[in-house]
C-alpha cells in the first residue's frame, strides 16, 4: 500500500486512491463532492488541545509529533477506523493546512511507517 499526502483544495486525480480526510475541523469552501472525500477521519486527527497549541509553528514540529502520536497510541478506536479504510492499494491523507512541511498528515503517515 502507498500512503500520499495531498492538500484538500488541490485537484483531485485518479491516482489519489481513496482519499480520506485528516483534520478535525472541516476544510473552508471544499463540499465532499467537490473534494472527491471518501472519508473523513476526524477520529484520528490532532485534538482541539493539541492543533490550538502547536498553531502550525515549525519551531513546535518536533513536540507537536511527539504529542500527537501519543494521542494515536490511545486512540484505539480511532486506529482501528483508520485501519479498515487502509484496504485499497494507494491511500491519499488529506489536509486543509498551508503549510506543506509541517502539518498533522505528515506526521500520521510517518507515525503508520514506524
Amino acid at each position: 500500500m502507498e500512503i500520499k499526502i495531498k492538500r484538500v483544495y488541490e485537484v483531485p486525480s485518479k491516482e489519489d486512491g481513496k482519499r480520506i480526510l485528516v483534520d478535525r475541523l472541516w476544510p473552508r469552501g471544499i463540499s465532499k463532492e467537490s473534494g472527491k472525500i471518501d472519508l473523513w477521519l476526524k477520529e484520528i486527527s490532532p485534538s482541539n488541545e493539541l492543533r490550538k497549541w502547536y498553531s502550525h509553528d515549525p519551531q513546535h514540529w518536533a513536540e507537536f509529533k511527539k504529542r500527537y502520536w501519543a494521542e494515536l497510541k490511545s486512540n484505539l478506536e480511532g486506529l482501528e477506523k483508520l485501519k479498515v479504510s487502509l484496504d485499497e492499494k494507494v491511500i491519499t491523507f488529506l489536509y486543509s493546512s498551508k503549510s506543506l512541511e509541517y502539518n498533522n498528515a505528515i506526521a500520521l503517515k510517518e507515525f503508520l511507517s514506524k
